[in-house]
């Protein structure tokens, strides 16, 4: 398979991704808290672009009988009004289990909602790379990592996470890659120890000065999660 890698929502070219498998991901901390949730039995994840679209999803909602939960964040700020941030840590199993949560962040949920030309879209993080890597094997098709990034820039976090699921897709496989996600790989793999490099990231350190080093020493482990989320594209919810 070719592994290729965009490293930012911004970069995002709907047609490139016809035809391909997409893994988005923004370990800090969209896909990781859309992975917690689900893991911990979240019925559905709807990943929506604005506050307004986001209310009135959850009045859409209510008119359906069903009572969701609001969750995100703008500039790593918890929004007024919304249920939780975009903390990982909040969405424990006591407070979403068999809940739809609408969310809505600044980068990850834009990443997802520019990806719906792909064939499939699934959703990736460190915590969750090695499920994703063998969820990946079974396609034989040709796989695109989204980086979100950060405000439409590079995002050092998301691209060595993406370096660390394709050096696990190369492990005794044959793919070809483009010279980015070589790139990557390269970086993973001179760089395992995930936070000394994740901490010289600008998001990081954004994240660090609002006191949330819980947050970042969760969403920097290691496969402590088994199951791959995907992109239902009918209902534009996220499921497992």
């Amino acid at each position: 398979m070719k592994l290729d890698i965009i490293i930012s929502a911004d970069n995002i070219k709907e047609e490139y991704l016809e035809n391909k498998i997409v893994v988005v991901i923004d370990m800090l901390r969209a896909t990781s808290v859309i992975i917690t949730a689900l893991a911990n039995k979240a019925k559905e994840v709807f990943p929506i672009l604005t506050i307004e679209e986001a209310l009135k999803k959850k009045e859409e909602l209510i008119m359906n009988g069903i009572n969701p939960l609001l969750g995100g964040e703008r500039k790593a700020v918890k929004i007024d009004g919304f249920d939780f941030s975009n903390s990982p840590l909040e969405y424990d199993s006591d407070k979403v289990q068999g809940k739809s949560i609408i969310l809505s962040t600044t980068n990850g949920t834009r990443a997802i909602n520019l990806s719906l030309k792909a064939e499939e879209i699934l959703i990736g993080a460190i915590i969750n790379a090695k499920a994703v890597a063998r969820e990946l094997k079974k396609y034989n098709k040709d796989v695109v990592f989204i980086n979100a990034g950060t405000n439409g820039e590079f995002s050092m976090d998301d691209f060595i996470c993406s370096g660390y699921m394709i050096s696990l897709l190369c492990d005794n496989e044959n793919n070809e890659l483009s010279d980015i996600a070589k790139t990557a790989k390269y970086i993973y793999e001179n760089n395992m120890d995930l936070i000394s490099y994740i901490k010289e990231a600008n998001h990081y350190n954004v994240l660090k000065s609002l006191n949330l080093l819980r947050d970042l020493e969760y969403c920097c482990q290691k496969d402590i999660i088994n199951i791959v989320p995907k992109v239902i594209k009918s209902s534009k919810s996220i499921k497992i």
